[in-house]
């Protein structure tokens, strides 16, 4: 896939990133692609700027390096100099071999999946190709990711307390993207939070508000693509430890928006989960994606990315070894083409909400925090039991002052703030083992 260039390269992230479906070993070989991605010639970009704009790199730009800063599977990343303003800014530039050669790879990868399913039927990933196939020409399209990056900027900008930074877009081309100069360190950069300060349980806390309230946030976009590389941590001075940081989010081609009715079932599904409420759970799982009973399970281990009979007793619970080996026999003794089979069926949207769920699941691991993945549950459980709670509220018609509307009201209310106020309690809690030094994961 890395001799194949950048269509194969994007595959082998988006296989990297199904942990929920394929086995840990499979994952783990595709995971060097996320670094490992192909660098254009510098003159090849200067010509495909004069063919895109009419101008040259000089005409815009004070200074522009030579060599990238980063490179991925779609587009490369150069510091410039703006010529208007002397501001330094941050240059995306799509591989120019890209637009020759997209179609076809597109192509090739749509026939190795049907060839695939042709002589191999159980393994049905024509899906992928699929959605590949919706998915990439909006990536390779950076005046969408310029409006998907000022949306996700406007909207979190009503949200001041949670830490997160989208650099500003400036102007962009179908292949040239201007973007306010942001940098930071890697999440998974333990060395440079430790020697600051930063704690790495703040940071995990603070990663889950902003992916569950892309989730389950009204009218909130979904940036599907969260791995560590397009995100950083930064020093903020302005903020005391261990709360002095801020988190950068980049590459923000690929986004969805979740209807209303899947956001607010998914939530009811995670609060079914979190309070091991199997008919429940059941319940929802066929309003969110149409899953019968005897698919449950497996959709339940999917969605969690825990063995079923963890998910009847506790996700809470911190994953072992042993749990992680049986799931990876599992996929090995037939599970695997069975889940194949189920994700063909589910709504796109599901398939991407499990992607964005399991890649920062692997993002909180990596930090090796010291509550486990307990506080991020917590945080779901608050995430979740809002947009419950607004749905409620929005299913009263007419005035409050009806006896009715006023009781629904306040049998609404009752239940959001009973959940806040226990997780609160239990947040304080987890606060104060952790300021004794105490760890608290559960196994």
């Amino acid at each position: 896939m890395e001799k194949n260039g950048s269509i194969f390269i994007k595959l082998g992230q988006h296989l990297s990133s199904l942990n929920y479906l394929l086995p840990s070993e499979w994952c783990d070989t595709f995971i060097p692609l996320q670094d490992k991605c192909p660098v254009s010639a510098f003159s090849s970009i200067e010509a495909m700027v004069f063919k895109d704009t009419g101008k040259k790199l000089d005409d815009y730009f004070e200074t522009f390096e030579r060599s990238p800063i980063g490179a991925a599977s779609l587009a490369q990343v150069h510091i410039a100099t703006l010529k208007s303003t002397g501001e330094k800014v941050a240059v995306k530039v799509q591989h120019p071999a890209l637009d020759e050669w997209s179609k076809l790879d597109l192509a090739l990868t749509r026939f190795s999946f049907a060839t695939l399913k042709r002589f191999f039927p159980e393994y049905d990933l024509t899906w992928l190709s699929e959605e590949m196939e919706i998915s990439l020409p909006q990536e390779l399209d950076f005046r969408q990711e310029g409006r998907n990056a000022l949306r996700a900027k406007a909207y979190f900008a009503k949200h001041t307390s949670l830490p997160l930074v989208i650099p500003d877009v400036y102007w962009a081309q179908r292949r040239i993207l201007v973007m306010e100069y942001v940098t930071g360190h890697r999440p998974d950069d333990l060395d440079f939070l430790d020697s600051n300060g930063i704690d790495r349980d703040e940071v995990s806390a603070a990663l889950s508000r902003i992916f569950n309230e892309m989730i389950f946030g009204a009218d909130a976009p979904l940036h599907c693509d969260p791995h560590g590389g397009n995100l950083a941590i930064r020093i903020n001075p302005n903020k005391r430890k261990p709360r002095n940081f801020d988190i950068i989010l980049y590459d923000h081609g690929l986004y969805r928006d979740i209807p209303l009715d899947i956001r607010r079932a998914y939530a009811h599904l995670w609060l079914a989960v979190l309070d091991t409420d199997e008919d429940r759970m059941r319940k929802y799982a066929y309003q969110v994606a149409g899953i019968k009973d005897d698919e449950f399970p497996l959709f339940a281990s999917a969605i969690t990315g825990r063995d079923y009979t963890v998910v009847k007793s506790s996700v809470v619970k911190g994953r072992n070894t042993s749990e992680k080996q049986a799931i990876s026999d599992a996929l090995g003794d037939g599970l695997l083409e069975q889940l194949v089979q189920l994700l063909g069926k589910v709504p796109r949207v599901i398939l991407l909400i499990l992607k964005t769920n399991d890649l920062t699941r692997s993002l909180d691991e990596n930090l090796h925090t010291s509550q486990g993945p307990i506080p991020t549950f917590l945080i779901l459980a608050r995430y979740a039991s809002r947009a419950v709670y607004e749905e409620s509220v929005e299913a009263i018609h007419g005035s409050l002052l009806w006896p009715g509307n006023a009781l629904s009201y306040l049998k609404a209310l009752l239940s959001y703030g009973g959940v806040v106020g226990k997780l609160r309690v239990y947040e304080v809690y987890l606060s104060a083992r952790r300021r004794l030094g105490l760890r608290t994961e559960m196994s």
